[in-house]
This record gives structure tokens, sequence and C-alpha cells, in this order.
């Protein structure tokens, strides 16, 4: 195998690896990535078992084959080269020769028939989508992903098709929920819906930034999915299992509705939660006649307070909520004012824009 390559295509291929292949595994193979030399353009496959990405770029390609290398490795060693292309020349026993201008390396691979096959997809219908559409559904929901590896099913986000040509993607921790709807109009031939894990999720995520207008397929089969855009393939495994019924938890609009100016309400968040006690970010929302308070107290610190002008005509209220929680969804919503809704003090508080639950978080109260 020899091939010549435009050192930043390589970069560009080696670096939607970096977060795919496996540092630390029982399989070395695993950490590195498949480069394949076909006549033309040269292919860069990474594979950890549940996520593979398979792009093509254009070579100079001498001599066609095969060879796995060390995926961070040649990484670091293409973005220091020296020159704008690179060769890549296969020897005796796996070793390859990179050579830029007056820079040579010669690095250990592997067979490149080793290297586990990806599963085949082709029975999973294609439908095109719009990627900044997605990629605005994956950032609306990606804060509320469960860590706890212990709750598999909560692990990532739950994709749902609905019958109105819509899409729901739903994601929650147990203690917040994050949900959008968006036109997304196409047969993917779902029964119910299925859960996308949170790792491949923010990988799908990292290819739609580098073109978010690139026309974008997305499918699936069995228990994978399929993202294609032009010279690039994903698959990806789901998550097996059944996601909560997560619209028990959407309570109907709240007895005290508030509407907020939102960059007002994220920087008392801010402020106010300096203040909050340990790493729980507790404070307190309070309604009060025109007036919304954010408050905190800790014992080894002492006390703060803001007050936002609201229109609020109702009763006092007092509810404990984790600051993080909140300005999390206030992060990534696109309008200048949210509505707040707050029930008792047992009951979540939801949070969307005016007149618009397209895009709707829920968060969990708290004892303060």
């Amino acid at each position: 195998m020899e091939f010549r390559i435009a050192s930043d295509e390589l970069k560009k291929a080696l670096y939607r690896a970096q977060g795919i292949v496996e540092r630390k595994t029982t399989m070395p193979i695993l950490a590195n990535v498949l480069l394949t030399a076909n006549k033309g353009s040269i292919t860069v496959t990474a594979f950890d078992l549940d996520i593979g990405v398979v792009s093509e770029h254009p070579a100079e390609v001498t001599k066609p084959g095969a060879v796995t290398l060390s995926a961070k490795y040649v990484f670091d060693i293409v973005q220091n080269l020296p020159d704008a292309q690179v060769t890549l020349k296969k020897l005796a026993n796996n070793y390859v020769d990179i050579s830029s201008g007056s820079a040579h390396f010669k690095i250990v691979g592997l067979p490149a028939e080793e290297y586990p096959k990806l599963p085949k997809e082709e029975n999973a219908p294609l439908v095109q989508i719009s990627g900044n559409t997605l990629l605005e559904m994956i950032r609306k929901t990606q804060f509320a992903i469960s860590s706890d590896e212990t709750r598999y099913i909560l692990n990532g986000v739950f994709f749902e098709p609905q019958a109105s040509g819509k899409v729901r993607m739903v994601a929650t921790d147990g203690h917040r929920l994050s949900l959008i709807e968006r036109d997304m109009a196409g047969d993917f031939k779902l029964k119910s819906g299925v859960i996308i894990p949170r790792k491949g999720l923010m990988e799908l995520k990292r290819l739609l930034d580098e073109a978010p207008d690139a026309e974008c397929h997305l499918g699936f089969a069995e228990n994978s999915a399929l993202f294609k855009k032009p010279g690039l393939t994903m698959v990806m495994r789901l998550i097996d299992g059944q996601f909560p019924e997560y619209q028990r938890v959407i309570p109907k609009e709240g007895e005290k509705v508030v509407l907020v100016p939102k960059t007002r309400l994220l920087e008392g968040l801010k402020r106010i939660a300096l203040l909050s006690a340990d790493k729980s970010n507790a404070i307190r929302i309070g309604l009060e006649k025109g007036k919304l308070l954010i408050t905190a107290s800790n014992p080894d610190l002492g006390e703060a307070r803001d007050a936002l002008d609201v229109d609020y005509q109702g009763g006092d209220i007092t509810i404990g909520f984790n600051a993080r929680y909140l300005m999390d969804v206030l992060g990534v919503t696109d309008t200048d004012e949210v509505n707040f809704e707050l029930g008792d003090e047992h009951s979540p508080g939801v949070l969307h824009g005016p007149g618009d639950r397209s895009f709707t978080a829920v968060v969990m109260p708290m004892r303060v």
C-alpha cells in the first residue's frame, strides 16, 4: 500500500476518529484506525464495536492496500507535519513509513485483516433530514442525559417519530427532563421510539457541526442507527430497553405562570448560585406580588438574594431547585423570554418558550 494525500484531509479524518477509538481496551486494535487505499481515494475507519465511522478522502494511490495504525499517534504526527502533502507507504511486517517534506516516521501497525467488521446496514430505510434541525434537537436534550451507568436506559436520548410528520427527542436523568419536537418528514419505519446512546449522539453532533447544511440521511435497522452524508457513513448500536413513560412527569399547565427575561434570569441564577451549598447548587425560587426572588444560603459563607420584576399577582410561594439544572435549560433556549410554570413546593418547575411547548424542560424540586 502506498498513497499521497493532503495533510489537512488526513488530519480531518483522524480527528473524527479521536472520540470513537478506545484508548484503554483489552483489544489493542480498537485503538487503531483502518486505512484502506483504493483507486483515487482512501477510506479511514474508526470502530469501537458500538460506534463506527467510515470516511472517504481523495488521494493519489500508487499501490492499493490496507493497514491499521494508532489513531492517536498518527493524528499527533499529521498535526505537526512540515508540508501540505504526506505520503504513507506500507513496509514489511505492517510497518508504515510516513513522510512529509523533511520529516520521516516509521510506525508500527497491525494487520487490516484483524480489524473488526462494521455491521451491515442495507436494511435501514434512510430519510433525508435537516442537519441543522437534528443539531438543535441534540443541543437541547444532551444536558439531561443521565451519567449514572447503572440506569443504562437513561444513558441516551429517546428518538420517537410522531404521526404528524414530526420527531420528538427526550432525555431525562430522573431529576430533570428535556423534550423537543420538530418537523422531520419521512417514514423511519419504526414501530416505537429508539434510544440513541450518549457517546453516539456526541459523535453525531461533531459530524453535524462540521457542515450542518450538508445533505444528511438518517435511518434505523433492528438495533442500529445509520447516518450518512457525502463521503461519510456512521453506524451505531442503539440502547436495548424500554424508555420510561416520560409523559407522566410533564405537568399540565402550572398554577403559577410567570414570563421571565431569559438573560436576566440566567445571570441572577449564576450570581446567587455562587453561595449555594455544596455541590447541590441549591437555590430557592420565590414568587410574590410583582417579583421573582432567587435566594441561597450557606452556613459557611452567608446568604445571597436577587429580585426580578415580573407580572405576577398570585400568592407567595418558595420552591428549592438545583440552579445548574435551570441554567442548563436557559443556556440552550433561543427565545428572549421564557415561561416559568410552578405548582407547589413539591411539584416540578416547567420552562418553555412563550406560547410554544415544542421545547419543554421539567426540573424536579429539591429540599433546601
